[in-house]
């Protein structure tokens, strides 16, 4: 696991389901295969409505047409982010587009619980509601264990929750490694 974690955000408001996420119409792609894998990054956030799209200034593409890889590596969202369906591919398709983590006010338990059992992205918490001081593009370096974040933009220090309990799941890898590292599978 990355303790320190450099990049450029990608600002959301809140209530950002799954369907937004990642779109029903791209779940066709399989997870498995590489060469289809990559899709689900291009995809990424396609279904946010223009307005929210890189709050405050809206209408900002998450990922370029025709690229698979987004320019942000941090996405810090409002309230209840990942809510409504339990899409397990919302998720991957972040990390398929490059994201590292995201850092939100709280989080649907179920894209909470997806992204630590996967072992796709880091899901943090703030403790303030950053999406208020924090723009699209502006540079942030995430202190993951020393429980902070600093906006280098800004010249703003923000505080995020310790990971607690699912911290050893997420340096494992995600929740079968963790499982195979700790002996409960044989």
């Amino acid at each position: 696991m990355q303790t320190i974690i450099t990049g450029k955000a990608y600002v959301l408001g809140d209530n950002i389901d799954t369907d937004q996420i990642i779109p029903a119409q791209y779940l066709s792609y399989n997870p498995s295969d590489p060469e289809e894998r990559k899709y689900f990054g291009m995809y990424a956030n396609s279904g946010v409505p223009e307005a929210e799209a890189g709050l405050p200034y809206g209408n900002i593409p998450f990922v370029e047409p025709g690229r698979f890889k987004s320019e942000y590596q941090i996405v810090v969202a409002g309230k209840n982010f990942g809510c409504g369906s339990s899409r397990e591919h919302a998720p991957l398709a972040l990390a398929e587009a490059g994201i590292q983590c995201v850092i939100a006010e709280f989080y649907a338990r179920i894209f909470y619980r997806n992204s630590v059992n996967g072992g796709y992205l880091l899901p943090l918490e703030s403790v303030i509601r950053m999406v208020e001081k924090t723009n699209t593009g502006d540079e942030l370096e995430v202190h993951v264990l020393d429980g902070y974040v600093l906006n280098k933009t800004r010249n703003i220090k923000f505080e995020i929750k310790p990971l607690g309990d699912v911290l050893p799941i997420i340096e494992a890898g995600g929740v079968f490694e963790y499982a195979a590292k700790s002996g409960m599978l044989k």
